[in-house]
């Protein structure tokens, strides 16, 4: 098969490192060019990639590389939309970071613009070609643990607000600068936002979707910060599934502004478990397990060294397979849709201290 000719744009989400290895290595990829937001970034990438032209106008970008087949929008929340757009008058491809936008008229403005293009519309939730997770799934197609009665998941992390500083700001994160409650300090736009995965993942996992949502927030550890940091979601799904979820920030981090060894203060970065209950017996899932621990500069702390399985491998392969054969992706605009209105019900229900119906 062909190898797509990729691009990266703005190169400021957390997971643009990541992409680093998966562009340069995939041989279903030929990496072209990127560009970056701002020069303190464009150097970021200098000092870590050789050989990929970084653009600070991406679109000087598109049109020095008009080969350009398809990019990964490695962006603010809120620069999605015209990133969109301009991929759409450019027929470009696009694999979307976790978050397209929480405005749902600017998301059904998205719809409709790569529909009518006819363009792949990816969005990056890689825990859909984790191993581990793909196990649980098998087993409860099995009956394994008998019919299901309810999961409880965690999605924690340290906080990435202190390399990529949009995810601090509300009008970048969360699009808009609305306040958790009306007794509340604090804004939209902070853990919820870095953390789509479990909620997607109850979805692909009971084959339902949500019907009430309940959602409360805690004090943050961080108190500098003017967005959530640590939050509980519990509720039903359609086909009668409890779920009690943590998508938190709550694993603590030197404030270092390049992610590196040594950002954790705990051992791992990040978890994201998974406990199911049926009427036969239990799952318990660490989709994250095997990993070697050592001593990691610069602070000499327990460090993690990740050796699961890269789920950015089948992540790309479905991209290139949609692109090339005119697939449709599992986790398509549309698809994702109802999990962006699942977690704005969340606002919703810590605004009003009530349950929110879907």
């Amino acid at each position: 098969m062909k190898p797509v000719k990729i691009a990266m744009l703005s190169l400021t989400h957390g997971h643009t490192r990541k992409y680093y290895q998966t562009l340069r290595d995939s041989p279903r990829l030929d990496w072209i060019a990127c560009s970056a937001d701002n020069p303190v970034v464009r150097d970021r990438f200098e000092r870590a990639v050789a050989g990929v032209p970084c653009y600070l106008d991406p679109q000087e970008m598109f049109d020095r590389h008009p080969e350009i087949e398809a990019v990964v929008l490695a962006s603010a929340n809120h620069r999605h939309l015209e990133q969109i757009q301009t991929c759409v008058q450019r027929g470009v491809h696009i694999l979307s970071m976790k978050i397209p936008t929480f405005d749902l008229a600017e998301y059904d403005r998205m719809i409709e613009m790569v529909e009518r293009a006819g363009l792949v519309c990816q969005i990056e939730l890689e825990l859909h070609y984790n191993p581990v997770v793909h196990r649980v799934k098998k087993l409860l197609e099995e009956k394994a643990i008998g019919d299901l009665f309810s999961i409880g998941a965690t999605n924690i992390t340290l906080s990435p607000v202190w390399a990529f500083p949009w995810q601090g700001v509300p009008e970048e994160s969360y699009g808009s600068r609305v306040p958790l409650r009306h007794d509340d300090a604090r804004f939209r736009g902070g853990a919820l936002c870095d953390h789509p995965h479990i909620f997607d993942l109850l979805r692909w996992l009971t084959a339902a979707d949500f019907d009430f949502i309940h959602a409360e927030v805690a004090p943050n550890l961080r108190r500098d910060l003017v967005v959530e940091d640590m939050l509980l979601v519990n509720g039903k799904m359609t086909d009668g599934t409890a779920f009690l979820l943590d998508p938190s920030w709550s694993r603590l981090e030197e404030r270092l502004v390049e992610p590196g060894p040594g950002w954790e203060v705990f051992p791992k970065r990040m978890e994201v478990n998974l406990l199911v209950h049926g009427s036969r017996g239990s799952l318990l899932a660490d989709c994250f397990g095997p990993n070697v621990y050592h001593n990691g500069a610069p602070n000499d702390r327990y460090t993690v060294q990740y050796t699961y399985f890269d789920e950015w491998i089948g992540l790309i392969d479905e991209f290139v397979d949609c692109i090339r054969n005119g697939h449709t992706p599992r986790i398509n605009l549309r698809h994702h849709r109802r999990t962006i209105r699942a977690m704005n019900a969340c606002y919703e229900s810590i605004a009003t201290g009530e349950p929110v119906g879907l």
